[in-house]
């Protein structure tokens, strides 16, 4: 059954520590792709560079929904395509992508989806869960329906409305700009993410 909180289903791999040992967690004044400021900083790349960690977090994602029978997996361009990918190998669907044409999220590529399919929606961090919502709105207008969301880290406690599975919960803090400690403390920014607005 799906879980909204820790689940420790990898076998030989502790997450958190991976994270770290990739140098995936990092630590300083940070935008991040919500806007917010953060003092900390999760570079999913050195995640996904891992073909051996993607396939062990891909295969704890596929497990916690096999049960409801996904018909299909979708990300959100560009980082959510290699996840994607590999759930989908594990789960032994198609994969398809949301990307942006005019600001707008949308299926391009000759992708589709029908009312009979039971998407699964994977990211691999959420913080506000921005993106996931895109997806899962592409999903909805297409009439099909959402299986559930699969997360590799959730920083944040975003709220779907539908089944979650994240594999490891790590609240980090974040401000709006204006409230931003270091900020104030006139510390230098630096901006690591790909998603902006």
């Amino acid at each position: 059954m799906p879980c909204s909180t820790t689940c420790a289903h990898l076998s030989n791999i502790n997450l958190e520590q991976a994270l770290r040992d990739r140098g995936a967690l990092l630590r300083g004044h940070f935008r991040l792709s919500s806007g917010r400021h953060s003092d900390a900083f999760i570079q999913k790349f050195r995640v996904l560079e891992s073909p051996r960690l993607v396939e062990a977090v891909a295969k704890d994602i596929a497990g916690a929904f096999r049960a409801v029978k996904p018909t299909i997996v979708v990300s959100a361009a560009v980082g959510g395509i290699v996840l994607g990918y590999e759930v989908a190998r594990q789960l032994g669907t198609d994969a398809i992508f949301v990307e942006k044409e005019n600001g707008a999220a949308t299926l391009r590529r000759s992708f589709s989806l029908t009312p009979q399919d039971r998407a699964l929606v994977v990211e691999d961090v959420v913080t506000t869960g921005l993106s996931v919502r895109e997806v899962i709105d592409v999903v909805r207008k297409h009439g099909a329906q959402v299986a559930g969301v699969g997360v590799i880290v959730q920083r944040g406690n975003a709220d779907f409305g539908v089944p979650t599975h994240a594999l490891l919960n790590m609240p980090l803090e974040s401000h709006d700009p204006g409230d931003c400690p270091q900020c104030k403390a006139g510390a230098p920014i630096e901006d690591p993410g790909s998603r902006r607005n």
